[in-house]
């Protein structure tokens, strides 16, 4: 029963949530002690947050899901993990994510607030209602980005915002694109919005969202602001030094090539499931690791 009710929290997913490290990761604060522990509380909220919506949204969705040919073997689903004990856990890990965001700083409690409101009406509402569905999905990630700077006293740019929302919606249109060259003649069985979309429209949304996602990455690493702390809970966005700035315009490289090689996976008929294509492709894992290093070095090195 314990390895079912971990199995339902989908702890695969909580890659997901790697993405409140990016706001303090580009800060260049993630080498002060009481920010990597906000950051690390802030992380622990949002893993049992989404977690809680997992087994909401499988609650919800239980008929569906048994009519699904990988969805029907999830706990839920299957009957391992009775609907009564699947609502208590669900309640208790969707209370207790917000409260204890709320320990780091009032703003990123509301955050997670706010991503448990969106995700739980989600599988309530949204997910019925084509391209309502795919911005909802995608403003989980914007929350999670906006809390990781909340927590930690962090400011956003205007384009490190864009990139992470195009970026977020690129993932999941790919997602349901993927979803819908899968399941073919009933699409609907799985999710109630595919019917309403065509490949043809997916194809135009990944078009848009790939395109606005590499140009708002390009504007924020030539020309965005930084933030730097300058005192114990100060911070000022300020122009990157010269060499920094080189690193930040290499990052555009590993970036891009990245956005082209998931691209390419999606019309090779693959992508249903991100997460488990990033930890499958080798690929994608190189290309990550280049970022990250080019990336970092920009920040915390030079």
């Amino acid at each position: 029963m314990i390895t079912d009710l971990i199995k339902e929290a989908r702890p695969k997913q909580w890659v997901k949530n790697v993405l409140v490290f990016a706001a303090p990761g580009a800060a260049g604060v993630l080498t002060q002690g009481h920010s990597v522990i906000r950051a690390l509380i802030i992380f622990v909220a949002f893993c049992m947050a989404s977690a809680g919506t997992y087994y909401w949204n499988d609650i919800l969705d239980i008929e569906a899901d048994r009519a699904h040919p990988k969805k029907q073997f999830r706990p839920i689903a299957s009957g391992a993990v009775p609907l009564g004990l699947a609502r208590v856990v669900g309640t208790i890990l969707l209370v207790g994510g917000p409260a204890l965001a709320f320990t780091t700083r009032w703003q990123a409690g509301a955050a997670c607030v706010t991503y448990v409101v969106l995700t739980t009406t989600y599988s309530a509402v949204w997910k019925h209602i084509a391209v309502v569905d795919l911005i909802a999905v995608a403003a989980g990630f914007v929350v999670r980005a906006i809390a990781g700077a909340a927590a930690t006293n962090v400011p956003m740019s205007s384009w490190f915002v864009l990139c992470i929302s195009f970026g977020s919606l690129f993932i999941v249109t790919g997602k349901r694109y993927a979803e819908l060259r899968e399941l073919g003649d009933a699409p609907s069985l799985a999710r109630a919005t595919l019917d309403d979309y065509s490949l043809g429209f997916l194809r135009i949304v990944l078009s848009v969202s790939f395109s606005a996602t590499l140009v708002s990455y390009c504007v924020w690493a030539f020309e965005g602001k930084v933030a730097r702390r300058i005192g114990p809970t100060q911070v000022l966005a300020v122009a990157p030094q010269s060499h920094s700035l080189l690193f930040y315009q290499l990052s555009i490289v590993p970036m891009l090539t990245a956005l082209m090689r998931y691209l390419l996976i999606l019309e090779q008929g693959h992508g249903a499931a991100p997460e488990e294509i990033f930890a499958a492709d080798r690929t994608l894992q190189v290309l990550g690791l280049i970022w990250v290093a080019v990336f970092t070095t920009g920040v915390y090195v030079s």
